[in-house]
C-alpha cells in the first residue's frame, strides 16, 4: 500500500482530501502542526526520517481573502516561502521519487483577458493585493520544476483555479469570494437587511471550481503521475461576473435584497480564467456546475454555522 503525506491535512483541501471513501486505498500520512512543524526544517527532516512517505502532496500554506492578503503581503511571502524551501529541501535530501505541489492561479500575470495558459507564467507584473502569497508559491513551482528537470523525478505542480465548498473558511473578513459571500447574504436575510455591499462595480470574472472536483483531479494525479505534465492548469473553463456569484447566492438563499456598490473597494485582476487545454488532452474534466455546488456548499453551512 503507497504511504502517502498530506500536509495541510487540516485545511481546506486536506480535509476534503481525507474524507473522499478513496483515501482508504493508500496508508495516508495526515499529521497536524506539532507533529510536522513545516516552517521548521529540523522538525521537517525528523518527521520524514521517521516515515518515509512514497508520496508527498503539498496542501499546506498561509491563506485569505484579497483583505487579508493585501494588509499582510509580508506574513505570506515569509511563511509560504518557509512551507516551501523546508519541505522540497527535505524532498530532496530524503530522495522522494514522487511530488504533487498545489499552487494557485494568482501566480499568474494580472493583466491576462484571455484564458492564462501554462506558457503565460511569469510574463507580467503580478496582482499587487496578493503579491506576497504568489511570490512564496512561485518559488514552490520552481523548485518543484528545477528537480524534476534536472533529476528526472515525478514532481508536478497543479494550479488550480478559486475553489470553494465544504470545511472552507466562511468568515466574511478573511474569506475567498464565495464563502464570504455566502455568509454575508446568510446574514442579510436572517437580519432582514434591505441590501448588500459589493466590493467595486462587481463587472470582474473569477473561475470557481467546486473543491470536490480538485480533489478527484488529485485522486487522479496520484494514479496517473507520469502523464501529467510538470505544470498543470486544472479549472472549470467558465468564469463568472461577481455581480452574476452575487445573484445565483442570492437565488439560492432566497433573498430579496438589493446590491449596493462600494467603488472604494479594491477587485483585484479584471479577469482569472486558467485555460484547460491541458487536462482535456488527458480526458478529465469536472462533475460539477456551479449551481450544483453551491446549492452543496450551502447545505455544509447551514449544517456547520447554523441558521
Amino acid at each position: 500500500m503507497q504511504t502517502i503525506l498530506i500536509t495541510g491535512s487540516t485545511g481546506f483541501v486536506g480535509k476534503n482530501f481525507l474524507s473522499d471513501k478513496r483515501s482508504e486505498q493508500y496508508n495516508i500520512l495526515n499529521p497536524s502542526s506539532s507533529e510536522l512543524n513545516l516552517l521548521d526544517i529540523n522538525s521537517t527532516k525528523s518527521y520524514f526520517r521517521s516515515t518515509n512517505p512514497d508520496l508527498i502532496i503539498n496542501a499546506a500554506g498561509k491563506v485569505g481573502g484579497i483583505l487579508k492578503n493585501m494588509n499582510a503581503n509580508y506574513d505570506f511571502l515569509t511563511t509560504n516561502s518557509l512551507i516551501n524551501l523546508n519541505l522540497i529541501l527535505t524532498i530532496k535530501e530524503f530522495k522522494v521519487k514522487k511530488f504533487i505541489n498545489l499552487s494557485s492561479s494568482c501566480i499568474y500575470p494580472h493583466n491576462i483577458s484571455k484564458p492564462i495558459s501554462e506558457n503565460d507564467l511569469m510574463n507580467g507584473p503580478l496582482e499587487n493585493t496578493n503579491e506576497g502569497y504568489a511570490l512564496a508559491k512561485l518559488v514552490g513551482l520552481k523548485l518543484t520544476q528545477y528537480l524534476a528537470e534536472e533529476q528526472g523525478l515525478m514532481f508536478k505542480t497543479i494550479i488550480p483555479c478559486n475553489l470553494y465548498g465544504p470545511y472552507d473558511n466562511f468568515d466574511i473578513e478573511s474569506s475567498h469570494m464565495i464563502a464570504g459571500v455566502m455568509r454575508k447574504i446568510h446574514e442579510a436575510k436572517k437580519n432582514q437587511s434591505k441590501d448588500v455591499e459589493v466590493w467595486g462595480k462587481g463587472n470582474v470574472r473569477r473561475e470557481f471550481m467546486y473543491i470536490t472536483d480538485l480533489i478527484d483531479f488529485l485522486y487522479y494525479a496520484i494514479n496517473n503521475l507520469n502523464k501529467l505534465p510538470n505544470l498543470i492548469n486544472v479549472g472549470t473553463g467558465i468564469d463568472y461576473s461577481i455581480n452574476e456569484y452575487y445573484s445565483m447566492i442570492s437565488k439560492l438563499i432566497a433573498y430579496e435584497g438589493k446590491f449596493t456598490h462600494n467603488l472604494s473597494k479594491p477587485e483585484g485582476m479584471q479577469r482569472k480564467l486558467v485555460d484547460t487545454k491541458e487536462i482535456k488532452k488527458l480526458g478529465w474534466k469536472t462533475k460539477y456546475t456551479i449551481q450544483e455546488g453551491l446549492k452543496e456548499t450551502y447545505k455544509y453551512f447551514k449544517e456547520n454555522y447554523g441558521e
